[in-house]
């Protein structure tokens, strides 16, 4: 069985910086570099672009609301046109970056609120999978299990990687459980690896409340904007491949991909 790991990178802004990308990249195999509209300028872009390079990691665009100030975790409502676009507008601002460095980006993952949202709400999740699809119809979209997001991907003939979360705690329905939550977030590397290794054993989800999801998954994420994430992310990749997983990019895992 092949598995990806992911991280969101490149979430710093100007003279600031967030995460641990420098370590990260040493672990994961695709990094969702942040498009500008949640963070991410053009010189993030360039430096954390010239490191996935270096490292061999397959690149994504990250593309979020607008909201520079909520780091894109905010509630927006937004027409489904006007969303086509502003995935587009950030898709293309990395990929031009990418390709001046001789990268191509190859998958796209929505981020926080604009994710969240996508994941139950059909005109959003269709509005993200028409602009990938108008950018590139070979590019793969990297959408949570059981999500409207991953549907309306395989819906627009895209290839969809179905992503589940190492740290992050499932309601019995198989959606992220709200960080407003106690448990929802799991910070010690530990915890994160008990949850990936129970997932990859049992061939799904297993929620907060012990309910099992059975689902197919391609891709893990470790969230980066923690002190211990590269430890998290070391250490869920030592638990996949001790238990007889190969870690590939996300282009690596397209003979697997719906």
């Amino acid at each position: 069985m092949k598995i990806n790991l992911n991280a969101d990178m490149g979430e710093g802004f100007g003279a600031y910086r967030i995460g641990h990308d420098n370590l990260l990249l040493k672990v994961v195999t695709s990094a969702n570099v942040a498009s500008g509209f949640h963070a991410g300028d053009p010189w993030v872009m360039t430096e954390t672009l010239a490191m996935a390079k270096a490292e061999g990691v397959s690149v994504g665009a990250h593309p979020s609301y607008p909201d520079l100030q909520g780091f894109g975790r905010r509630v927006m409502h937004i027409q489904p046109d006007e969303l086509k676009a502003i995935t587009l507008y950030q898709i293309g601002a990395l990929d031009g970056i990418a390709r001046a460095a001789g990268l191509h980006v190859t998958h796209t993952k929505p981020h926080g609120a604009l994710n969240n949202m996508a994941c139950e709400d059909a005109d959003i999740a269709r509005a993200i999978a028409e602009a990938v699809r108008a950018y590139d119809p070979e590019m793969i979209l990297l959408a949570p299990v059981f999500s409207e997001l991953a549907k309306a991907g395989q819906e627009a003939g895209l290839p969809v990687a179905l992503e589940v979360f190492a740290d992050r705690a499932y309601t019995d329905a198989g959606h992220l459980l709200s960080r407003r939550q106690t448990g929802a977030v799991l910070h010690k590397p530990e915890d994160c690896v008990a949850n990936i290794r129970r997932m990859v054993e049992r061939g799904g989800v297993v929620s907060i409340n012990d309910q099992f999801l059975p689902t197919p998954f391609h891709s893990v994420c470790v969230h980066g904007d923690n002190e211990l994430a590269a430890d998290n992310a070391a250490q869920v990749r030592r638990c996949v491949e001790e238990l007889g997983c190969t870690v590939a990019t996300l282009p690596g895992m397209r003979d697997q991909l719906g």
